[in-house]
């Protein structure tokens, strides 16, 4: 199959329970890489790794970071083996420095579960090598389109880039929707529907400015962490890109799972 896509994209990881249940979200994932080149290596944009200035995972050995507390044993039995590239980080480390002045390191840095439980979805082998690089959630919207910005070039050069995140993210919602007999409360695909409006007609201003104009953004997103790496995969995808849901659905009442495509 010839490949018209894009090397970038935007996938959701959900709860950290996802990684035990993948479900249709998991499978529809799956199936991405024979849509893609083989990458060389695969830079993941991870809402749970926050950092002042951009920073990069220069490390060899990726630990599988378990950052949540209190799930099943089952899931801190799971390891994501793959290595990174101190070479390929470097690379990356010198893109995002044509646009911020400031780029960090860090020698240490593994994979916390936004980053390895879609993965483990798309290249269970763990055998191509990752780079973590961070978000800035005080930043907002058009830092992370920036950032995605400035590794758009790598995707040219056999880099994938993948910013894992969440379309609505309301944990205090999350919880009421649990106690009261999980019903999914309405904004969230309202909002949903309204950033898939959005992004496959190419409205990059609307989404950068949300919060003012959508409807039930700032319920969606109490914080914006969790769609920042929808910015990335954006920029990275490029300013003429054409913006396709792969996959839509709802999971744990109040997380919406939509995934995205370029071409």
């Amino acid at each position: 199959m010839m490949n018209t896509l894009k090397n970038t994209l935007f996938v959701p990881h959900g709860s950290p329970t996802f990684a035990l249940d993948p479900g249709a979200a998991g499978a529809a994932m799956a199936h991405l890489p024979a849509l893609l080149p083989q990458p060389r290596a695969i830079i993941v944009v991870s809402p749970h790794w926050d950092t002042e200035v951009p920073t990069v995972s220069t490390a060899t050995d990726l630990e599988t970071i378990y950052d949540f507390y209190g799930f099943p044993e089952a899931l801190y039995a799971i390891k994501y083996p793959a290595k990174g590239n101190p070479e390929a980080a470097m690379q990356v480390v010198k893109a995002l420095q044509q646009r911020f002045s400031q780029v960090n390191t860090d020698p240490t840095r593994g994979l916390d579960h936004g980053a390895w439980t879609p993965l483990r979805q798309m290249f269970p082998n763990a055998d191509i090598p990752v780079i973590a690089v961070s978000i800035q959630s005080h930043a907002g919207t058009a830092q992370a389109l920036a950032m995605g910005q400035a590794l758009e070039a790598l995707t040219h050069q056999g880099f994938l880039v993948i910013g894992s995140g969440n379309i609505t993210h309301n944990l205090g919602d999350l919880r009421m929707a649990a106690m009261q007999g999980g019903r999914t409360p309405a904004y969230v695909q309202t909002f949903a529907d309204w950033v898939e409006i959005q992004m496959t007609g190419n409205h990059v201003q609307n989404l950068i400015d949300y919060r003012q104009h959508s409807p039930e953004g700032v319920r969606s997103h109490p914080t914006e962490d969790h769609l920042l790496p929808l910015f990335v995969a954006m920029g990275a995808a490029g300013k003429d890109a054409s913006a396709k849901a792969f996959f839509r659905g709802i999971s744990s009442y109040v997380i919406a799972m939509d995934g995205y495509t370029f071409s």
